[in-house]
């Protein structure tokens, strides 16, 4: 399919115009300043306009964009999009260098960098800055992800639009370098950095040691996305920065006035946290796109394992799975009993990534389409690894039904869109999970489920105490949800003064199982030092996005236009980039002609495995959009890198056609025995006992004649088999506890109903059989 002349630039030893990414991060408590610079070098005796397409997280904002020439500096100004567009098309024309960034129109996490005009022999280097909220995740970690996956295009000259062509790199051939380094300060100590990258060791700068820095080691080729996890001790205290404004600005607008950042963290009573709800409908909605072939799907196929066994009887559940096309395994959701669980579990067990591509809208469609059941609360799980070319259209959906449901979504692997997971949860009311690396899918997941049979907060309301004078706009959207040890960010605009008192109040009070609470923070009106304006362009990105939002929903033109022109005003005036404008820089110092023809080089960003990339994502390369399918790039990557075919696991699978690998002699690896745990969580019955049989013996380890002669006389065989598949859990498996708790929790209550005598006596044998020392309290029976 690819012509000659296109050549795989890395693969030839043909000169690309990226020479090195460098990127420093300032961490400041739960705020990430990332300053990423793209060095360019053109080694071609031609002319050169090179377009460099790359992810950055769906909830960034984008502050900054500058480039330097040899010794001239440009910095970018924000304007609307068409109108950046023309005066970049105009100053190539008329022979002048010129740089665009702007958002996909698909999805906000999607950038592209059209460097524009160099001459042979000419460098130039890109700066781009971006503002962003870091994450907290379960174990309390703040996450901050540097995305390294996105398929590169390549638009060789004089091609049309038709033939737009798609190279992609293997991690080795990538031929540039990254180097990254980041620096943490915060109020409270900083306790480690992890990543999934090797590190330079972390350098604390203070005695307190609420400082330090890190490094990536050196040689580092950015094949992967670069993950950074950052403790802090008690790194669950509210709090609020109040961020001082603009001096340039006027007084009054977003950027003059002082702008708060409030940080909370609602405590709830222990006992209404560690109850679980005994009612709901659980819709799980699985990616089986071809991408997640291999461990990913069987990681799903575990996860999914283990939320059945957890699901409380008197609940429904209905399973959908998605590709190219959509099933379902009942018709609409069915009551959870021993008889639906088995079904389910059976067309779990064969289900494979063989549905072809990642179409998400109609799936949800379907469902949202299904009556909700009385008192019985919806609750959606989506998993999927990967991008989608309609985020905006899927989330704007997700909302929209937000009032009958909660979404816990879960990205799994390096290329699952953060737009997309962060999206859908925050629109959804729920909680988003990142699945990345040598993660196991299944402690996130049970934790989100956790969340889920959580009692719902309703009745959420944020007041605020100002002293006489000042008045304050909220500029976040209505906190929806709220869940124990999860932080929600407000941000607000103060406008006036005061000149007697210099303290703020704010109170947040809901209602959780019916019981009112509220949480109440004091808080400097003083601008905190040294901040920058990294608060106002979040707060500003977070204004913009809801009138993003605003702006599909209206049914009237005219109002979309009021809207858009909102966003595209605020834009503007915060230098933060939108859907509807981008940075456009112009050096008109140059105005010689360029001379020769203009070639096009795209800069290959690494691939992770040609079957495994997400979909292709139109992005705008002044030719018309174009879409590549999967078969494609295999025939690429067959035709153009050598592939070690007889080390990997390649599942050829239906939804790609013909593949040319199909008729390759690969020998796949033989099925690794089950997991010692899954093996008896695969036993336990919906009620939650277990049954004594062979197949518990054989997960125990013993025979069936070893597990039946100890069990005291006077107790049931189902008392006993249970009371063994507690004790084991509890005696072995004690790391993996967050995945089995909640059937433990079913399993301890089958056992209270029972009603059992010789509790005591039953614990003890158990002991004996498995040489274990559990004692009966830590059991909970």
């Amino acid at each position: 399919m690819m012509a000659n002349c296109c050549g795989l630039l890395t693969s030839q030893k043909e000169p690309v115009p990226l020479k090195s990414v460098e990127v420093e991060l300032e961490v400041r408590d739960h705020v990430a300043t990332v300053v990423s610079t793209l060095n360019y070098e053109n080694k071609e005796d031609k002319p050169l306009e090179a377009v460099f397409v790359f992810p950055l997280p769906g909830d960034a904002a984008v502050c900054h964009f500058s480039a330097k020439i040899g010794q001239t500096h440009i910095v970018a100004e924000v304007k609307e999009k068409q109108e950046a567009r023309e005066e970049y098309d105009d100053a190539l024309s008329s022979g002048q260098q010129a740089f665009l960034l702007e958002e996909s129109e698909q999805s906000p996490d999607i950038f592209s960098l059209s460097v524009g005009s160099l001459p042979p022999g000419e460098s130039a280097s890109i700066r781009l800055e971006y503002v962003i909220e870091l994450a907290v995740q379960a174990d309390e970690g703040l996450r901050f992800c540097l995305p390294a996956v996105l398929n590169p295009r390549y638009q060789p000259q004089g091609s049309e639009g038709g033939n737009v062509q798609v190279t992609s790199v293997p991690a080795s051939l990538v031929p540039y370098s990254l180097s990254f380094s980041a620096r943490v300060s915060s109020p409270r100590p900083i306790s480690k950095v992890e990543s999934n990258c090797p590190l330079d060791p972390l350098q604390h700068l203070n005695t307190e040691q609420t400082q330090a820095a890190v490094k990536l080691a050196a040689g580092h080729k950015f094949d992967r996305d670069v993950e950074l996890l950052i403790y802090y001790k008690d790194a669950h205290q509210p709090t609020a920065v109040v961020e001082a404004g603009q001096a340039s600005s006027k007084p009054g607008t977003l950027m003059g006035d002082p702008v708060v950042m409030l940080s909370l963290y609602p405590e709830f009573p222990q006992a209404v946290t560690s109850s679980v709800a005994s009612c709901g409908e659980f819709v799980f909605l699985l990616d089986r796109s071809g991408s997640m072939s291999g461990g990913q799907i069987k990681s799903a196929r575990d996860t999914l394992l283990l939320l059945l066994k957890s699901v409380p009887l008197g609940c429904y559940f209905n399973i959908y799975s998605f590709g190219s096309s959509y099933e379902h395994i009942f018709p609409k959701s069915v009551e959870y009993n021993q008889k639906t669980m088995e079904e389910a579990l059976k067309k779990v067990d064969k289900m494979g990534a063989d549905l072809g591509g990642t179409e998400i809208l109609e799936p949800l469609k379907h469902i949202y389409s299904q009556r909700c059941i009385p008192n019985q609360p919806r609750q959606l799980f989506v998993f999927t690894d990967g991008e989608v070319g309609n985020t905006k259209e899927v989330i704007n959906l997700v909302k929209q039904n937000s009032g009958s449901h909660r979404c816990f979504s879960f990205g799994i692997g390096e290329g699952a869109s953060s737009a997309l997971i962060n999206g859908l949860a925050k629109e959804g009311g729920g909680h988003a999970q990142f699945i990345t690396g040598t993660d196991r899918m299944q402690p996130k997941v049970m934790q989100s489920l956790r969340f889920a049979l959580q009692p719902a907060v309703v009745d959420i309301s944020v007041t605020w105490d100002l002293p006489k004078g000042v008045s304050v706009t909220a500029l976040s959207p209505p906190i929806t949800a709220l869940f124990q040890g999860q932080r929600s960010l407000v941000y607000a605009q103060l406008t006036g003064q005061s000149s007697e008192a210099s303290e703020g109040c704010v109170t947040v009070k809901y209602s959780l199982a019916g019981h009112p609470s509220q949480n109440q923070l004091h808080f400097s009106l003083r601008p905190a030092e040294d901040t920058g304006l990294t608060v106002h362009r979040l707060a500003a990105r977070t204004l913009i996005r809801s009138l993003e939002m605003e702006e599909r929903e209206c049914e009237e033109e005219e109002d979309g236009e009021v809207k858009k022109k909102k966003v595209m005003e605020l834009s503007v005036q915060s230098g933060v980039s939108s859907a509807f404008t981008a940075f456009i820089a112009v050096n008109k110092g140059n105005s010689e002609a360029i001379q020769g023809p203009l070639v096009r080089r795209n800069v290959p960003t690494p691939m992770m495995m040609a079957c495994c990339m997400p979909q292709c994502l139109p992005i705008y390369l002044g030719a018309p959009m174009m879409m590549m399918d999967c078969e494609d790039m295999l025939e690429l990557n067959e035709s153009y890198c050598s592939v070690e075919m007889d080390s990997m696991d390649m599942s050829v699978n239906r939804g790609f056609g013909a593949s040319p690998w199909s008729s390759l002699d690969v020998s796949l690896p033989k099925q690794p025995p089950r997991d010692p745990l899954l093996q008896l969580v695969s036993l336990q019955k919906a009620s939650g006992c277990w049954v004594l049989d062979p197949d518990l013996a054989a997960a125990l380890g013993k025979t069936s004649e070893e597990v039946e002669k100890p069990k005291p006389a006077s107790v049931n065989q189902d008392v006993w088999a249970t009371t063994l598949a507690l004790i084991w859990l509890h005696g072995f498996k004690m790391d993996a506890q967050e995945e089995w708790e909640l059937l433990a929790m079913k399993a301890v209550s089958w056992l209270r109903a029972q009603k059992a005598s010789c509790v005591k006596e039953c614990v003890e044998a158990g002991n004996a059989l498995l040489g274990c020392n559990v004692q009966k309290d830590a059991l909970g029976i």
